[in-house]
């Protein structure tokens, strides 16, 4: 259901609010009216409109006067001012910009000119609208990348700092030189995930498609990631084709798709439960690769967000959840001229199926 364009008109005449009214009929607004500035201001502050329809000549507080605190508010800055006014003396018509109104309109209002403005108003205001969710979005953005930086690199500075103690034996050396170097793949892994997608988005990047054998591949993969699933006494159950067949990708990303999938699916798996990787050869070429958790699932009313940047399923708490993993995957198999989709993994979990054809 669409959310109908909110219009407030301050006018102590009804009668010109009915003008109003009658002007915009059929423009899908809603109207509302204030028959004072001080309502108007007093509505203010548990409404706030998409834009405003001011008169000027108004008694007690004039509409230059209610159009200065409005803008005096940072709260309310961004609505839309328009002044509704008899006045023509140019002075007057500045007078009423100065005060912060962002267009003005004569009596007897004509309503080719009433709808244009009004138009031109809110397509400002939604492009304003549609800035501060961008910025928004940049700020979350980045509060997540420092989160998930910051994370690796304490592991990596406090392992240094553990290494520079005397009288650690061997074994507990190799533990802190491990884990340094586990922390370092996923800095180098996050960062280069970001610039991969700046790329694919940008249109920049171009693919280095080479003959893949899809069951070394895997085995690769799982081979990499085994020791993080160990720390959750989760099992990996490897369904992989026959040696031998090939698929043609840029391997680099492909494998990149693959690791997130798969890290994706041992973050959010309960201990001492399973994730499982399949990997089969398409009849007709190419081939499908499915990544199955035992988590608590993704809902389906969000099944299509998560593929979207810094969006995330449910929250987890002690997880890190940047919201980049499954954009990638999403953006890297579709430059492939591929699919990615999720599913349920009764009784528990969620399946993500990749699906692509050869070149």
């Amino acid at each position: 259901m669409d959310i109908q364009t909110s219009i407030l008109v301050i006018d102590d005449q009804p009668d010109n609010f009915d003008v109003v009214e009658t002007l915009l009929d059929g423009e899908n607004y809603q109207l509302y009216y204030a028959p004072s500035g001080q309502q108007a201001l007093n509505r203010l502050d548990s409404f706030q409109p998409d834009l405003i329809l001011l008169d000027v000549m108004m008694p007690d507080l004039d509409g230059m006067e209610v159009c200065r605190r409005i803008k005096a508010d940072p709260q309310w800055q961004a609505v839309p001012i328009i002044m509704v006014t008899a006045l023509t003396e140019k002075e007057d018509l500045a007078r009423c910009l100065a005060t912060g109104a962002d267009d003005f309109i004569s009596k007897p209002v004509n309503g080719v000119e009433l709808r244009a403005r009004v138009n031109s108003m809110l397509r400002i205001k939604q492009q304003y609208d549609s800035m501060q969710v961008l910025l928004k979005m940049r700020e979350d953005m980045v509060n997540m990348i420092v989160h998930d930086l910051r994370n690796p690199l304490t592991t990596i500075i406090l392992g240094a700092e553990i290494l520079r103690l005397a009288g650690l034996s061997p074994k507990q050396q190799q533990g802190k030189v491990d884990q340094i170097l586990l922390a370092g793949q996923q800095l180098q892994s996050l960062i280069d995930s970001l610039l991969i997608m700046a790329k694919l988005e940008s249109g920049k990047m171009v693919l280095n498609y080479t003959e893949v054998d899809l069951c070394a591949l895997c085995i690769s993969v799982v081979e990499d990631i085994e020791a993080i699933a160990t720390q959750k006494n989760l099992t990996l159950i490897r369904e992989f084709p026959e040696p031998g067949g090939i698929v043609v990708v840029d391997a680099v990303i492909f494998r990149r798709v693959l690791d997130n999938l798969l890290s994706n699916a041992i973050k959010f798996s309960p201990f001492n439960s399973q994730v499982i990787l399949r990997g089969e050869y398409l009849a007709a070429g190419g081939a499908k690769v499915q990544v199955a958790d035992s988590g608590s699932g993704v809902r389906q009313d969000l099944r299509q967000i998560i593929f979207e940047k810094y969006e995330i399923g449910t929250m987890m708490p002690e997880i890190s959840q940047i919201g980049l993993g499954l954009a990638f995957c999403k953006m890297a198999i579709e430059a492939h001229s591929g699919t990615i989709t999720i599913e349920d993994n009764h009784p528990n979990g969620s399946i993500f199926t990749v699906l692509f054809k050869n070149k």
